[in-house]
């Protein structure tokens, strides 16, 4: 048996959940051959741990992914150079989306791929931006792979899964579940160069992917808001992230020229 194949077959067992994973790896709880042969016949599209192509940011990441499934063209996963990740409010301001558009279908334009985490709002916004220029664009779901979320978004998956990429450490079609999308951020976190928060309150599942970020990324960077109103951005911007008010400004933020606070 490949190592890679045990791999596959433990997250379909356990339905993604990395310490049931790790515990059965650790455990030394061998798996039936019959067991392997039948999810290693299924084909399933996975990067593992122990692939060559897995993606260096995930290694260091909190909770390294052991079996990432995928749909669509792994090969924009591969250069972290070309990856930004973009992310925000699900409550997203019309001033907001605009943003979002403008600076992911620039980014694209340029030959960066935009992440995100395909929920409405902001990072549904720069995932369509993006698609729609080049198909430059990763979703990261915290959901089975074949069980887009939220459904109203199913267009924008459907789209990703044949010009972009889809990712999920869950396989088939696992139910989303509410403690499955603050651990996908780090995911969000820990794969590109850089990553910038389009509009988010201070307190909200953004500022958990952003604590991710802190110590993963040497580049961040925030979309400013209005003054006088809860803003995780312009605290960021207080704090030293990159102040980014344009395609220009993200373009400096990937290429490590931009001054910060």
């Amino acid at each position: 048996m490949k190592a890679r194949d045990i791999l596959i077959t433990l997250a379909v067992r356990f339905g993604g959940d990395w310490d049931l994973i790790m515990n059965a790896i650790r455990s030394k709880k061998y798996l039936k051959p019959e067991e392997v042969e039948e999810v290693a016949a299924q084909n399933l599209d996975a990067i593992t741990i122990v692939d060559a192509d897995y993606p260096e940011g995930f290694r260091n990441c909190f909770k390294p992914p052991i079996c990432l499934f995928y749909r669509g063209n792994k090969a924009l996963i591969s250069d972290r150079s070309k990856l930004l990740s973009y992310i925000g409010s699900r409550e997203a301001s019309s001033y907001g989306l605009l943003m979002a558009r403008e600076i992911a279908k620039g980014l694209s334009e340029n030959g960066y791929t935009i992440v995100s985490g395909m929920a409405r709002g902001i990072d549904g916004e720069a995932l369509r931006a993006a698609i729609e220029e080049k198909g430059r664009a990763i979703a990261i779901l915290g959901s089975g792979i074949n069980r887009p979320f939220p459904e109203s978004n199913r267009d924008l998956y459907e789209r990703l899964c044949s010009e972009g990429l889809v990712l999920s450490e869950y396989p088939g079609d696992v139910e989303p579940h509410a403690s499955h999308f603050p651990f996908r951020n780090r995911l969000i976190a820990s794969c590109p160069k850089a990553l910038i928060v389009g509009e988010a309150k201070q307190h909200s599942g953004t500022s958990i992917t952003v604590g991710y970020a802190l110590g993963a990324l040497e580049d961040i960077g925030a979309v400013p808001y209005r003054a006088k109103e809860e803003s995780l951005c312009n605290q960021l911007i207080k704090d030293g992230a990159a102040l980014v008010e344009s395609v220009s400004d993200a373009l400096l933020l990937m290429n490590g020229k931009i001054e910060k606070a």
